[in-house]
């Protein structure tokens, strides 16, 4: 997914960097773009939010979402955590964990252990066992009233206390309503006294609670997932006008200013993506030999010409910290012996350039990596065997592993 997506405020792979020979694929790298906070951070910190703020985030979190949907993708995990914000207010939605396309068959079951319990919608809490891009609606409506109140909206211990909560500002809902319910949560709502709805408790939220924003709010908190405001149909609301004016007036990258000062605006402000996402190849996949075989070939068949050059600040404080520990470590040149069998992890700085018989060296257990290749080899002649594939490597790329901390 991370290579399919390309939108401002969707995060997408940069690079994947090269994993080494299939046999010692254990781990993936993944290169993306730095966004220095996230939106609980945000929250939770003494910072003033202005409405002007409010407006600019949830529209970028409704713009990120209508290309999601139009992929056919359900993101089941929005979060104020997992919508990264750089240091210009630019928004980002990430963490796919639980990301998965939709499933038209209503008759196919989906799992349940989706979406933070604070942001999960009324259909899930209920046990449905289909639902649809509705569900992260609901979660932005949290957000969104978390956004004007400070702190999270449904905050309970438990997920029946959270649909309490729920019901306490939407009231009981109708049979109607809990037509997707299993038989034992509509059954448990039914005993409980009904509840009037107090949405004009949003009102409360805060002083920027106003009429636009609450009307809002309630298109996204309602209980029936089908009554529910579609993204498209919320990004229509006026109440988005002011933050979608700012975010391409100063914000967006696709829409741009001339050298006369003028602004040139795109035609398409919300674009969709032009296909939907194809899961078919993963469903193909039955065994975790076959998963590792074909995500080491499609990171293989990744184009270079788009790739970012791997770049180490030496200024940062990580660095430094890595440089200060690494001055204390015992230089080993090639020309010392090195205690045989090593019983306990050897960690050393290497002297250089490295010698043509680096592969007779006695080591029982070695580890070689250079800036895309990494393997362990846990005795000499595995060493020797693993020579063409794992060990060709060239003098500067160990110097900048060593370097950055990585050996």
């Amino acid at each position: 997914m991370l290579c399919f997506f390309k939108h401002e405020n969707v995060l997408s792979a940069l690079d994947i960097l090269q994993p080494p020979h299939l046999d010692f694929f254990q781990e993936i790298y993944v290169i993306t773009e730095l966004l220095q906070s996230d939106l609980h951070k945000i929250i939770v910190s003494p910072q003033h939010l202005s409405p002007d703020h409010i407006k600019v985030f949830l529209y970028q979190i409704l713009r990120g979402l209508k290309y999601l949907h139009s992929a056919r993708i359900l993101h089941r995990d929005i979060k104020p955590g997992n919508l990264l914000v750089n240091s210009n207010c630019v928004l980002k939605i990430c963490d796919f964990g639980l990301a998965r396309v939709e499933e038209p068959d209503q008759n196919k079951h989906m799992t349940q252990e989706v979406v933070t319990q604070y942001y999960r919608a009324p259909e899930i809490l209920m046990g449905a066992r289909h639902y649809t891009a509705a569900v992260d609606v609901w979660s932005v409506g949290c957000i969104f009233g978390e956004l004007l109140r400070r702190r999270i909206l449904f905050q309970a211990q438990s997920p029946v206390q959270q649909l309490e909560l729920i019901t306490e500002l939407l009231g009981t809902p109708t049979l109607e309503d809990m037509r997707f319910a299993c038989e034992g949560a509509r059954s448990h709502m039914l005993r409980r006294a009904p509840k009037p709805p107090s949405l004009t408790a949003l009102y409360t939220l805060s002083s920027q609670a106003t009429h636009e924003a609450v009307h809002l709010l309630c298109q996204m908190l309602v209980f029936d997932p089908d009554k529910r405001i579609t993204v498209v149909d919320a990004l229509a609301h006026p109440y988005l006008d002011e933050g979608r004016l700012r975010y391409h007036s100063c914000m967006c990258t696709c829409c741009y200013t001339t050298s006369g000062g003028l602004r040139q605006y795109t035609g398409d402000f919300e674009p969709a993506t032009s296909h939907p996402f194809d899961d078919l190849w993963e469903r193909k996949l039955t065994t975790v030999q076959q998963v590792k075989e074909e995500m080491h070939k499609f990171i293989a068949e990744q184009l270079n010409t788009s790739r970012v050059p791997l770049c180490i600040n030496p200024q940062s404080a990580a660095f430094k910290s890595f440089a200060r520990f690494i001055e204390e470590l015992p230089v080993w040149s090639f020309d010392q012996s090195i205690p045989h069998p090593v019983h306990t992890s050897l960690i050393v700085r290497i002297s250089l350039p490295l010698p043509s018989n680096f592969l007779e060296l006695p080591l029982s257990s070695i580890i070689v990596e250079n800036r895309w290749e990494r393997a362990r080899c846990r005795d000499h002649q595995e060493i020797v065997d693993r020579r063409s594939s794992i060990l060709n490597i060239d003098i500067e790329s160990v110097r900048l592993v060593i370097k950055a901390g990585y050996l």
